[in-house]
């Protein structure tokens, strides 16, 4: 299901498809994993990665994102004050050692890690860490995913230089994004993961690329949401939504700024709903 929802939803991202399925499905046939799972997905807001927790909630859990298993943090809502980022970590630390003692195969989504207060992701290191059990608790069949727009400019960057060098996107390869991409989230100051313990002890088991979307990348979500709406697709209002959209950089106009993000209300404007 999680591959068949990827291959018919996510467009523009093989590297994504490639790494998403072959790690959870590694990870849940693993009856004696090691330490937990942790993504982090990266790239430019609109690019699908809230789109893929959500495919990979719906995989594992009956409900998906409704499932009492699965717990959502969003920064700026969950952690919005500097000044209380002790008090954070030890609600933090109390709300995942509770849950996971109620379900092993709890789900943890971290999203907007780019405006989280760095140092407050370490808290949950030990969680993440090569540990049988901590105070009798087994974490080990745990799930974590970091969002984050965080090096978003170096995933650009690479494949802006395919682009210029005649290749197409498909040609990158993982090896091209990750370690620059996770030098990358190391060093920005502006991230969550600024100098975090759960980069520097390489507890994160994957970055995950999310390249920016191209123009036909567009026409297909716009596509897939008329559909999923029940309308029969007007070639003329899918190209003149693709159109209205504003692509970087200014001379090439090769990316989507948004990616697909404002899909949704632009259709509302077009369609009477």
């Amino acid at each position: 299901a999680l591959q068949e929802n990827l291959d018919k939803k996510l467009f523009g991202q093989h590297l994504v498809n490639k790494v998403v399925v072959k790690a959870v499905k590694g990870f849940l046939n693993n009856s004696n994993a090691k330490k937990p799972l942790a993504l982090s997905l990266h790239g430019w807001t609109g690019t699908g990665k809230n789109f893929v927790s959500k495919i990979i909630a719906e995989s594992i859990y009956k409900r998906g994102l409704q499932s009492k298993y699965v717990h959502q943090f969003v920064a700026t809502l969950h952690f919005p004050h500097a000044h209380s980022i002790n008090l954070y970590k030890d609600q933090l630390q109390s709300w995942i050692r509770g849950n996971v003692s109620i379900c092993p195969r709890s789900l943890f989504i971290f999203d907007e890690m780019d405006k989280m207060h760095a140092g407050l992701i370490d808290s949950i290191k030990p969680f993440l860490d090569y540990y049988e059990l901590l105070d009798g608790v087994s974490y080990r069949q745990a799930i974590f995913i970091f969002l984050s727009n965080a090096g978003a400019e170096k995933i650009t960057e690479v494949a802006l230089d395919f682009w210029r060098n005649g290749k197409t996107r498909e040609d990158i390869q993982l090896t091209d994004m990750q370690n620059a991409l996770s030098v990358s989230v190391f060093n920005n100051k502006n991230s969550g993961f600024w100098h975090s313990t759960l980069i520097d002890r390489n507890l994160i088991d994957y970055f995950v690329p999310f390249l920016p979307l191209e123009y036909k990348h567009v026409k297909m979500c716009i596509r897939v949401e008329i559909e999923s709406r029940g309308y029969v697709v007007d070639e003329d209002i899918l190209t003149r939504i693709a159109d209205e959209m504003t692509y970087f950089p200014r001379e090439e106009r090769i990316y989507s700024d948004k990616g697909c993000k404002t899909v949704d209300a632009k259709l509302d404007y077009y369609y009477d709903f």
